[in-house]
């Protein structure tokens, strides 16, 4: 029997997950080049495969690819389907600070269960960088990722206001989730199912597993509008 199936109380149960058309929003320039930003500087193909060669000097998700990260091994990682250099990039490219449920050397793969939530959460999280710098005046397009998830998750959404998660989703630290991440992990699990601590009713997913990240197509797109004001005007595209 693996630690997994035995009752512990200080992890959060388990649910087995059966979700279609999640929703993961990144910006547009991502899904709409395969390998990198850079093609529209060169002026010919010699001067692409320079810049190339510098660009997967330091471009994690290659390295990830090759095996030289520290985080997460090549044999995790996913080859051969549909949009797998987008699902790596979740892995290999996460934030220095990490976020909830990840840290700063090994990424995962957020979703919303719908698409309002995804909205709220990037919102959120724009309007937090806009204010660190005292000026809410720009445009951002995304494209919303659809994938497809089949598997046992650990589920927070009915004991995240009991004793011992009542940290792990707090709304300004991720001290709490992060510790909780990294024994979750280290014990095989596949992920967190947890409430949207940005909209209310909304239901969220951190996959650990790139192998479980499915059926990964192109939704909608939508544009994110600051004009002077933390709120932005959302448009669909």
């Amino acid at each position: 029997m693996s630690l997994l199936t035995l009752p512990n109380p200080t992890l959060p149960p388990l649910t087995l997950l059966r979700q279609f058309d999640t929703c993961r929003l990144i910006p547009s320039r991502f899904a709409d080049l395969e390998d990198s930003v850079l093609a529209p500087l060169a002026d010919d193909a010699a001067v692409l495969a320079d810049l190339f060669e510098l660009d997967n000097a330091t471009n994690e998700r290659l390295r990830g690819e090759y095996g030289s990260l520290p985080g997460i091994g090549v044999d995790e990682l996913v080859f051969g389907v549909p949009n797998f250099r987008i699902i790596n990039a979740a892995y290999t490219y996460p934030r220095p600070e990490g976020s909830r449920f990840n840290d700063g050397e090994r990424g995962a793969w957020y979703c919303a269960f719908e698409i309002d939530t995804a909205l709220a959460e990037i919102t959120f999280h724009k309007t937090v960088e806009y204010q660190e710098i005292g000026r809410f005046d720009d445009s951002v397009t995304y494209q919303v990722m659809l994938s497809d998830f089949t598997g046992t998750f650990h589920d927070l959404r009915e004991v995240a206001g009991q004793a011992p998660f009542a940290a792990v989703l707090a709304g300004d630290s991720y001290i709490a989730s992060q510790a909780l991440a990294a024994t979750l992990l280290e014990l095989g699990s596949m992920g967190v199912i947890f409430p949207s601590v940005r909209l209310d009713g909304g239901t969220n997913l951190a996959c650990f597993r790139p192998a479980l990240v499915s059926n990964t197509r192109k939704g909608g797109a939508y544009r994110l509008t600051w004009a002077g004001t933390p709120q932005p005007v959302i448009e669909a595209l």
